[in-house]
């Protein structure tokens, strides 16, 4: 006799996203797994005297997304200090960051994007000195490659910034960052364990009500992998969360015997993650043709190439890709402008295979026709973030900063997939929203942007698993796979042009209900 299941979601329109997206009416858990999909009259059947009935009434029960490149620590910033994220102006930004509490030692916010202001410039010394002019002040912009402080973190900080890295002006600091200087800030606030982990719990709570059962968590120089273990040892952790350790953290992942995949079905060690250049908004990701606003950069004092900055330069990248595919790690970088894309497919290629190893490119803003062709080719993971395409829109961030012509050759996600290239979809926490990324895809204004419902939703769910080696385990509802599930109010193939707005009422990880919001 068949054992009755733990837990029936019933009444549901269940989308299984698998090749065919076959629909059924419940689903049945037993042990965290997935034991029958089907119609609610032979679902029932594994009824049982301690069975948990879920009913959904008619909603829309998918597999859960799982978020393939975010920063939860940072996401968890947003949460406890000045979310800056709506602001629509530089004022706004002064008088979000004034109504901080008056005892913190720093003043921190963090996502503003000055693109979408009508004063399109950066934060700068002077406006955070009006926020204090005692203690000091730091507005992180959303791509986390550029930053604004005051007077006080310039006096504190300033001798350690590289001058490079210093937006000047009649040879004065205007307060404006970009990349080691703003790594600089970062180090000096890392925070404790205590407060990691009130940062993490923070981000998965907000993670959990948007749908989220797993993320790949790009984790820094942060104590994050210890309160991750610990959160998971305390019965705590409600997400699966795949680390990807920074590239100066080999020698000491390889030395305590770490390797990619290793862990639990929660907490597990993904890949080695590097960088090669910037961002757009900083003008720091490398281009093979010069920005189209180069001129309006070139007003300071700053001698930055006029097609950006290497992070990490060729030659150093090179060297971390073999250290850590001879370690037995994944790889993993950042590389946002064609000649960054370049320079990693270049690396990836010296490897001895790096489809097997599923090593991965994180951004791909703006692949040539060649380099998507490289992608398919070589297997190599494009993990991208379809919320950025809210800057592909006429006049926004990629026509000040690309012009027409290159805008519209950004973040071409049916290119890549009709390619045949493996797509992850993130967000890189700007915001972490899978709703928000879906719906930027499927109504991306440039058709080779473009994807469907289910293509976008696959790449949320199946493609993200892929890139962390789970796509046996996660990203389909399907038979013997993990029961995690995100459940929403209404149908995102019915609202198409409405996703963004779409509510989730339930989040469940391993046949667990870790969100409810039906009766919020």
């Amino acid at each position: 006799m068949t054992a009755p299941a733990d837990v029936i979601l019933t009444n549901a329109e269940v989308h299984t996203l698998t090749d065919g997206d076959e629909t059924a009416e419940a689903v049945a858990v037993r042990g965290g797994e997935i034991v029958r999909i089907d119609s609610a009259y032979e679902v029932a059947f594994l009824d049982g005297t301690e069975t948990e009935i879920i009913d959904l009434g008619g909603r829309v029960l998918l597999p859960g997304f799982i978020d393939a490149h975010t920063h939860m620590q940072t996401a968890g910033s947003y949460l406890v200090n000045a979310d800056l994220s709506a602001a629509d102006s530089p004022a706004d930004c002064v008088n979000l960051l004034a109504e901080l509490n008056a005892d913190r030692e720093w003043v921190l916010g963090y996502g503003f994007d000055e693109s979408m202001w009508d004063e399109s410039r950066y934060l700068t010394r002077e406006d955070l000195d009006e926020v204090s002019e005692t203690r000091p002040v730091v507005a992180f912009r959303e791509d986390l490659h550029v930053a604004s402080v005051n007077g006080v973190v310039l006096d504190r900080l300033g001798e350690e910034m590289p001058d490079e890295d210093m937006e000047t002006e009649d040879g004065e600091p205007t307060g404006v960052i970009v990349e080691d200087a703003v790594n600089v800030v970062y180090e000096t606030i890392e925070p404790d364990a205590e407060t990691t982990r009130k940062l993490l719990l923070a981000a998965q709570r907000d993670a959990n009500e948007k749908g989220v059962t797993g993320v790949h968590d790009m984790v820094r120089r942060s104590r994050a992998p210890k309160v991750y273990r610990d959160l998971e040892l305390d019965g705590d952790l409600t997400m699966r969360v795949r680390i990807n350790y920074w590239s100066d953290h080999i020698e000491a992942a390889d030395e305590v015997g770490l390797v990619t995949n290793h862990g639990s079905q929660m907490v597990t060690t993904g890949a080695i993650k590097s960088f090669t250049d910037g961002s757009f908004g900083g003008r720091t990701a490398k281009l093979s043709e010069p920005y189209a606003d180069a001129d309006d950069a070139a007003d300071t004092d700053d001698n930055d190439d006029v097609t950006g900055q290497w992070v990490v330069a060729p030659e150093e990248l090179d060297e971390i890709v073999e250290r850590s595919d001879g370690a037995g790690f994944q790889v993993t970088a950042h590389a946002i402008g064609d000649e960054a894309i370049e320079a990693v497919l270049d690396a990836y290629e010296k490897t001895e295979d790096a489809g097997e190893k599923r090593h991965r490119v994180e951004h791909v803003e703006l692949a040539t026709d060649e380099q998507i062709e490289r992608f398919a080719e070589s297997g190599v993971v494009a993990s991208v973030q379809p919320n950025f395409l809210k800057w592909a829109q006429p006049d926004g961030l990629y026509d000040a900063r690309l012009g027409e012509e290159r805008r519209t050759r950004t973040n071409r996600y049916r290119t890549l997939l009709d390619a045949g290239a493996h797509l992850a979809f993130g967000s890189d926490c700007m915001p972490l929203d899978p709703l928000l990324g879906i719906h930027q895809t499927v109504n991306a204004p440039v058709e080779e942007q473009r994807l469907s419902v289910t293509e976008a939703l696959r790449a949320y769910t199946l493609g993200a698993a892929y890139a962390g080696f789970d796509e046996d385990d996660l990203g389909t509802i399907e038979k013997g796979k993990r029961a995690d599930f995100v459940v929403l109010d209404r149908s995102p193939w019915e609202h198409a042009d409405d996703i963004e707005n779409i509510d989730v009422a339930m989040t469940v990880v391993d046949g667990t209900v870790v969100f409810d919001g039906r009766n919020d």
